[in-house]
Formats: structure tokens, C-alpha cells, sequence
């Protein structure tokens, strides 16, 4: 990030945030002021056994928790578990902000195991990269955590997820290491590894594996080196400058992010899961730039009303006599303009049609030519931006770099993790085409 671009958003860094973490039988909460100064943890709480208490119950406790703390007002940002979401990664280079929407649409449903309408899902673009992180539901989950907090009388402004969170908490008031890093946390049985590198601008996964296994499989999907040392999660988030004498940011690393999101949501991802219409808003902080707005409104009303109407209505009649001299250029212009379009975009369809054929028996022939014995593929779908192998090789590690290194791929990565199948890996690896339009 830009240096003069970070401290400019660092001075923006003000608000207060409550950040949920649902747990396997328990809710961490915790309450965080952020200034451009640094963080300070005001509270926190773990309400026990949730699941098995009634919502009131437990729900009291927490409006408790924060009247206490004078943030009654306060609507939270709340983590869903990790194993009822999928995380995805879409890496779509070049494509407009505009068009991205179409670009996920059309992916989407391959993404998820669920039908049309069981799944929900947000997306935002990551940072200023062709990448976009992509987090699917089950709408009958999401029902149900709407409901339960409903029931408990918690209000909640966002539902999203850890890899998120640490994300935008990590970059809230200080900067991730250059080069990349691997951070990880032990959640609910498993272990939370997050990262970034040069070659990916974010990874995240849980692995039920040991640390160095882990950790070792994370950095080489990122292309760190095999030595890369792994950061503690509360090493990476901004430490907080005041906290309670008991609070251990260690055991509550990823309720912490949640806050410092929730605290400025205007500069975390925008990755919701929370329908709009169950959304509420929390800051007092954000009724300011309304407030200032109205005064400038008032005034330059103030300003209209003291112009003279003769004077008005003579400015008035100039404008639409120039309107009127210039619309007519104007259309033939815009239909120009269309018709030019149309013409290249057929030209260029064309074109691609001409050309599709010879670079799908190209790239067809480059990976024939590098997954020679002991490797072997089993399977093969290719289509205009990407390529799906699915095989077997007594070392699978070192096939992203070979594919990587042919002149039609580029980005190949691990589809899902590798299996052993006697002496060798089962792999699936999935690669973008060079010039892909997506």
C-alpha cells in the first residue's frame, strides 16, 4: 500500500466495534474503540454453552456485557464458523469493476456443492489485484444464526468470516510484513492459517494436520520459502494500546478482528453474508458526515434564496437555449459511438472463434509434453480460461512450477489438498490460460 495512502486512511481509523466469535459451544465478545492513535479493548466476555441455553438467557447477558460498558447502541460483527462456510479465491485479471458481478455469476455455481437457491454468498475485489474472494452459506445456516440472535435481542451488523476480518484488521492501523507472511490460530479443533505472498494476495485454510505440516503446505502454496517462520495471528494484528488485566489477545485473536472491522466497516473488506434488510447501523461517528452535509445544504440554500429571480430566470433560459443548439450533435454523437462498438465487438468475436481452436491443440500439447511417467493424469477439463488436472505423481509439489513455466499458464494452484495413494499424490490442480478475458 502506498505510503501517503495509509496514513491517510489510518487518520480515518475512528469508531467503536463489538466483534462476536461463535465458537463450538461458546460466544467470545469483545469490545473495541479504534482512533488513529491505536486500539483499546474496552471489555470483553465468553457466554458459555449458548447453544444449549435459551436465546433470552444468554442474550441478557451480552446487553448486560455492553450496557456496562456504555455500548448499548452498539450493533456487532459477527464470525460464522469456519466449517459452515466456503472461502473461495476467483482470480480474474483485467476484468472492470463493473463487469466483475457478470464474471462471478458465471462461476459461481461450480464453486458450491448446494443448489440455486439453498446458497448464499458475498465477494469484493482484494485490495487494487485481479483477485476476488468469494464466501458461500447455506441460506438454512444463515436462517438459523439470524434467527438465534434475533431471539436473544443482539443487534448485528454484519455477518462475515475470520479470513476477512483479519484481512481488513491487519491493514486498520498498521501494515502487513513485505514480501508475505504465514499467520496462524487454533480454532475449534483445527488450525486457521492466513497468508499472503507476491505470487497470491491471500490464502486461508484449516488444516487438521500438525503445525509444521501445515504450515509447510501453506507456504508452498503461496511460493514462500520452505524455512518461511510462521507469525502467531495476535503477532500480525495492531496490539492494543489499554486492555482488561485478564484479557489474552492469543485466545481471542480472531473476536479482536471482528471489533477493529467492526469498529470502521468503511475501511474493512465489504464481505457481508447479513442480508440488507436485517442489517443496523451502530457508530455515532457515522451520523457526522450526514450532520456536516445538512449545514452545507442549509447554507447553499440560504445562497439560492438570496439570488434575484429575474436573474434566474434569465441564467435559466440561456441554459436551455444551449441545450437545444447542442442536443442534436449530441445524439448523432452517442449513435456513432454505438455503432462503432458493435462493429468491434463483432470483429472481435470473430477473431476469437478464428484463433480458439489452434490454442486449445497448443496448450493441449504443452502438458502432454511435461506430465510424462511417473506422472500421469487421469483427467483433463479445459475451457477458454482455465485448465482442470486431476492425476497422480510421486511428487505433485513441483507440477505448479512445471505448468507455470509452460508460455499458455499462468496461476496454478491446488484445488484441494493432496492425498497419498501408496508411494504417490493424488492431485488436482487447476491453471488460468494466458490471455484469459474473464
Amino acid at each position: 500500500m502506498n505510503p501517503d495512502r495509509f496514513e491517510f486512511r489510518k487518520w480515518l481509523a475512528v469508531g467503536t466495534g463489538v466483534g462476536i466469535q461463535i465458537g463450538e459451544a461458546d460466544l467470545s465478545a469483545i469490545v473495541t474503540r479504534v482512533r488513529p492513535t491505536g486500539a483499546r479493548v474496552l471489555g470483553a466476555t465468553t457466554i458459555t454453552h449458548f447453544r444449549e441455553r435459551p436465546a433470552a438467557d444468554w442474550g441478557a447477558e451480552y446487553t448486560e456485557f455492553l450496557k456496562r460498558l456504555g455500548g448499548s447502541y452498539l450493533s456487532a460483527t459477527v464470525l460464522l464458523p469456519r466449517r459452515e462456510l466456503i472461502v473461495r479465491q476467483l482470480a480474474l485479471p483485467g476484468v472492470a469493476d463493473r463487469d466483475l458481478a457478470s464474471a462471478i455469476a458465471l462461476q459461481l455455481d461450480s464453486m458450491h456443492p448446494y443448489g440455486e437457491d439453498e446458497a448464499a454468498h458475498a465477494w469484493c475485489r482484494i485490495g487494487r489485484s485481479g483477485a476476488v474472494l468469494i464466501a458461500i452459506v447455506r441460506r438454512e445456516v444463515l436462517e438459523r444464526y439470524i434467527a438465534l440472535f434475533s431471539e436473544a435481542g443482539i443487534k448485528i451488523a454484519a455477518f462475515t468470516f475470520s479470513a476477512a476480518a483479519v484481512h481488513s484488521g491487519a491493514r486498520l492501523l498498521s501494515r502487513p510484513p513485505r514480501g508475505g507472511f504465514l499467520a496462524l490460530v487454533e480454532c475449534a479443533g483445527a488450525l486457521e492459517i492466513f497468508g499472503e505472498s507476491e505470487a497470491k494476495p491471500f490464502f486461508s485454510a484449516a488444516f487438521e494436520l500438525p503445525r509444521e505440516d501445515a504450515s509447510a503446505k501453506a507456504a508452498a502454496e503461496l511460493r514462500l520459502p520452505a524455512d518461511a517462520e510462521p507469525l502467531e495471528l495476535s503477532a500480525l494484528l495492531p496490539a492494543p494500546k489499554t486492555a482488561p488485566a485478564d484479557y489474552d489477545l492469543s485466545r481471542n485473536a480472531l473476536a479482536y478482528a471482528a471489533a477493529l472491522a467492526g469498529a470502521c466497516p468503511r475501511l474493512a473488506l465489504p464481505l457481508n453474508l447479513l442480508p440488507p434488510e436485517h442489517r443496523t447501523s451502530t457508530s455515532r461517528v457515522m451520523f457526522v458526515p450526514t450532520a456536516v452535509l445538512a449545514f452545507l445544504l442549509v447554507v447553499v440554500l440560504a445562497g439560492l434564496a438570496s439570488i434575484a429571480p429575474i436573474e434566474d430566470r434569465k441564467y435559466l433560459a440561456g441554459l436551455e437555449r444551449e441545450i437545444a443548439r447542442i442536443e442534436p450533435q449530441a445524439r448523432k454523437a452517442g449513435a456513432l459511438d454505438r455503432d462503432i462498438e458493435q462493429a468491434r465487438a463483432r470483429a472481435i468475436l470473430l477473431n476469437g472463434f478464428r484463433q480458439r481452436s489452434k490454442a486449445d491443440l497448443d496448450a493441449l500439447a504443452d502438458l502432454t509434453k511435461v506430465l510424462q511417467s511417473p506422472a500421469w493424469v487421469t483427467s483433463l477439463e479445459m475451457n477458454r480460461n482455465s485448465a482442470v488436472l486431476s492425476g497422480q505423481a510421486e511428487q505433485a509439489a513441483p507440477l505448479l512450477k512445471v505448468i507455470d513455466g509452460l508460455p499458455q499458464f499462468q496461476g496454478s494452484e491446488f484445488t484441494v489438498p493432496l492425498a497419498r495413494a501408496g508411494k504417490n499424490e493424488i492431485y488436482r490442480i487447476r491453471a488460468l490460460r494466458k490471455g484469459s478475458t474473464r
